[in-house]
């Protein structure tokens, strides 16, 4: 009649005019009924999906640092209360945007957008920006080899004794 359990499920959970409960028919007890929507509505709840980009901002006139603040800021202003937009610096002039977002076309599209937002504001002020990873939904494997990454970078940034110079 539904052609797919799936189906079923969406249909009780949707309460619109008009839209008949495929539990109706059912001779169960209206708690046991309210028991099993709630329980499909929280397995059929969508998943967040987390949205990445990896881009090199860069800007090497007067304004220098200021111009790249400026830009990214401008960036993560595009993101809403829902869907905020974070900046990371992984190892200068290397950035990762990431979002968090129940549509993953529209928190890439958020990613593009702030993308173009940041390379308008950092080009007008005579710098660059390179995308070295477009936005993409990402994994968990990939987010635990970014945060290795960047602890790699921050364990080689850190000073070593011996690092001094000697005074002889």
């Amino acid at each position: 009649k539904y052609g797919h359990a799936y189906d079923a499920f969406k249909l009780a959970l949707a309460e619109e005019e008009g839209v008949a409960d495929p539990f109706a028919e059912l001779d169960i007890p209206d708690s046991i009924k309210d028991e099993l929507k709630a329980y499909i509505r929280r397995r059929l709840a969508p998943q967040p999906v987390k949205i990445r980009a990896d881009i090199e901002v860069s800007c090497f006139t007067y304004e220098g640092i200021d111009a790249i603040r400026e830009a990214l800021q401008a960036g993560m202003a595009c993101g809403g209360e829902n869907t905020p937009i974070k900046i990371k610096l992984i190892a200068p002039p290397i950035y990762v945007m990431n979002t968090t977002t129940l549509e993953k076309d529209a928190g890439i599209a958020l990613l593009n957008k702030a993308i173009d937002t940041i390379k308008e504001s950092i080009t007008s002020k005579g710098g660059k920006l390179d995308v070295k990873m477009a936005a993409k939904a990402v994994s968990v494997k990939e987010e635990t080899e970014l945060q290795a990454m960047m602890d790699r970078l921050a364990m080689e940034n850190d000073e070593v004794d011996g690092d001094e110079p000697t005074q002889d």
